[in-house]
């Protein structure tokens, strides 16, 4: 996948004005940086390794595309099954407004979305496809997932709740469509087709928050379809748009909807949906990427792999006696090729777990095992 920023789709406007036109003017100037949210831009980039997002390998599933045999996908159908079940939120921030996209998964208007449509809203509006706009409260939010759950309040009539798929269920090839409030537009969501280019994308922000679980796609997502969803051929939602590489074309990302399934649960449960992630406790480098004073100074023969910078102290890497210099060349069976690879299949794991690695130390072949920590990120 190609290098660039990745940017969150949310707009943002100063102008306390919701007509279109000013509103489309706004949103122009900010497609090239934006994540799928709404009228808040918020950007994402690739590591400072300057590696780009891979993906787990996948064996070829063996199963029938999700569409109908000898027949182009339905949208109009498909489209009355799922747009009554799509929000455009609005908030009010001290930055000034921001718009983004919603699911509703309760009748009693439980939405879901991401967690930067909201991030730093001081208000929140929803608007309904029935026509209802109410304000919303905040249900909860685990950043590092980039999930939220706002709640309707006053609403006169019940909404119609989406269906959710399976993410797991996806091919690559298959046809799905993101809809959402794209841009601000005005009043029904917009709707973009195209495949699953991939799934089990990573991808890393400035602040370090690493989202994986992801499903890239070549439908369009701009900004203002954050936290709107991505559906398959049969209407079911199977991901939440999310984020676009913004120097990029056609490469859009949407959260697995299987991966946030308990963060949604323990929301809305009122539990603490903060997720501990598992902690390895080394900092990596693309080994392509060192100078070759560096690569002669450790005696580095290999050609691809995570070259280790740094080992936190105390923690499993430490523990197990990973050191400087040394190259993870393999993870828990998985082929390492990039410091990334470290990332996606270390966040694959729970804490505790036993992690097998194996390393080059100046240009000798080795197997270590380390157990997981926990962290934030």
């Amino acid at each position: 996948m190609p290098g660039g920023n990745t940017t969150r789709a949310v707009q943002r406007s100063k102008n306390p004005n919701k007509g279109v036109g000013i509103k489309a003017a706004l949103i122009g100037g900010l497609v090239g940086a934006v994540v799928a949210g709404g009228t808040t831009a918020v950007a994402m980039w690739n590591n400072g390794s300057g590696s780009t997002p891979t993906a787990t390998p996948i064996s070829i599933p063996q199963r029938p595309s999700n569409g109908v045999a000898g027949e182009n996908l339905d949208i109009r159908t498909l489209l009355d099954k799922v747009q009554p079940s799509v929000v455009s939120i609005h908030t009010g921030t001290r930055q000034g407004e921001a718009a983004g996209s919603g699911v509703v998964l309760a009748s009693d208007g439980l939405v879901l979305t991401n967690a930067h449509v909201v991030d730093g809203a001081t208000s929140v509006e929803v608007d309904f496809f029935d026509g209802q706009t109410v304000e919303a409260r905040i249900v909860g939010t685990v950043p590092d997932a980039d999930v939220a759950l706002v709640k309707a309040e006053g609403l006169t009539r019940d909404v119609v709740p989406a269906e959710l798929g399976s993410s797991a269920d996806l091919l690559v090839g298959d046809e799905v469509v993101a809809i959402g409030n794209a841009l601000n537009l005005g009043s029904e969501p917009s709707v973009t087709t195209g495949i699953v280019s991939q799934t089990g994308r990573s991808i890393s922000a400035p602040d370090g928050t690493v989202l994986d679980r992801l499903i890239q796609t070549d439908a369009a997502i701009n900004p203002g379809n954050s936290g709107g969803p991505l559906v398959n051929a049969a209407g079911q939602v199977v991901g939440v748009n999310t984020a676009i590489l913004a120097d990029a074309q056609n490469i859009g990302f949407a959260l697995e909807i299987d991966s946030i399934r308990d963060i949604i649960e323990d929301l809305q449960a009122g539990r603490d949906a903060a997720r501990e992630r598992a902690l390895l406790g080394v900092a990596t480098r693309d080994v392509s990427l060192i100078d070759t004073d560096l690569a002669r100074q450790f005696s580095v023969t290999a050609t691809s792999g995570a070259f280790v910078q740094e080992v936190s102290e105390g923690t499993g890497a430490a523990v197990a006696g990973l050191a400087e210099g040394d190259v993870i060349i393999e993870a828990d069976g998985r082929r390492i090729r990039s410091s990334e690879d470290v990332v996606q299949t270390v966040r694959a794991m729970n804490p505790d777990d036993e992690i097998t690695l194996v390393i080059e130390r100046e240009g000798v072949e080795q197997t270590i095992t380390a157990t997981l920590g926990s962290g934030g990120g």
